[in-house]
């Protein structure tokens, strides 16, 4: 089954052709809340919270 109709059938009058799909917009840059300030935490390898550091 392809998905087409039979050459000799056709659609009904009164459907109309489907209008087109809108584009989405661009998605904006995200921002981070409540994130440390400055460098990615993960630069160095290590995370920083209340001034401790730790590895993976």
């Amino acid at each position: 089954m392809t998905g087409k109709r039979p050459p000799h059938v056709k659609a009904p009058a009164y459907l109309s052709k489907s209008p087109p799909v809108p584009q989405p917009a661009p998605a904006a840059e995200a921002q981070e809340v409540g994130g440390p300030k400055g460098e990615e935490p993960t630069r160095y390898g290590d995370w920083e919270n209340n001034g401790r550091a730790w590895d993976f």
